[in-house]
């Protein structure tokens, strides 16, 4: 089993930036493909980022390219994603995932609020 916390969310400003960490316990995190997922108020759940195992293949959502970036260390069993240039439409919980195979683990997810 895996377990995923995520860190870095908060108030920022439009314009502004935030690195969302999420750290892993309990398993081999090297295996894992991870994910960033977000959740809107009032809206469903909206892929944004992923990244494969060795960290060489990072993916994103139309409305995340150019913005963000997804990464890890899998030395330090962590996955981030930096967010520049935050939009409001940003404003969100966001979710960390790990995936490998038939094992499936979330994070409990991080506020991210972009307002003046």
């Amino acid at each position: 089993e895996v377990q995923l916390v995520e860190s870095g969310g908060g108030l920022v400003q439009p314009g502004g930036s935030l690195r969302l960490s999420c750290a892993a316990s309990g398993s081999t995190f090297s295996s894992y493909h991870m994910n960033w997922v977000r959740q809107a108020p009032g809206k469903g759940l909206e892929w944004v980022s992923d990244i494969n195992s060795g960290g060489e293949i990072p993916m994103y959502a139309d409305s995340a390219k150019g913005r963000f970036t997804i990464s890890r260390d899998n030395a330090k069993n962590t996955v981030y994603l930096q967010m520049n240039s935050l939009k409001p439409e940003d404003t969100a919980v966001y979710y960390c995932n790990a995936r490998a195979g038939w094992r499936n683990y979330w994070g409990q997810g991080t506020q991210v609020t972009v307002s003046s």
